[in-house]
């Protein structure tokens, strides 16, 4: 990793979100109070919400796994080369999968419930501050 991309890591932090989110693709659009992230594309919609959240969907389907969440609070967005794949790598190296959303602000990556003191250590050693 190179010094500039250190250094925009070294400033930027994280922040755990609590409860367990879930993936599914539901049969209609739903009201965006509750959720997480709902998106739709040409072929389906995508709603990532909370276990507590997910009985006011009208489901197709659904991952069998649960995620954590975790914010990625980058320092500078949007112009922070290779700040996605440093995570991602450092991440896989320790064994696991990530799950990555953008939105305009931040970063998120979603982690295997099971796996989220892991991936909290791993991003501490690389150099983010946990908020």
């Amino acid at each position: 990793m190179n010094q500039e991309l250190q250094d925009i890591i070294h400033a930027s932090n994280f922040q755990i979100y609590e409860g367990d989110y879930i993936y599914a693709k539901v049969k209609k659009l739903p009201s965006l109070d509750g959720h997480f992230m709902v998106t739709k594309d040409k072929d389906e919609i995508t709603v990532v919400t909370t276990a507590e959240s997910l009985k006011s969907l009208e489901l197709e389907e659904r991952n069998k796994d649960t995620y954590s969440l975790i914010a990625l609070n980058v320092s500078i967005p949007f112009y922070s080369v290779g700040f996605l794949a440093a995570v991602s790598d450092a991440i896989a190296a320790a064994g696991m999968n990530i799950l990555i959303v953008s939105t305009y602000s931040k970063d998120y990556i979603m982690v295997k419930s099971d796996c989220l003191e892991k991936a909290k250590k791993v991003l501490l050693n690389i150099g983010f501050i946990q908020k």
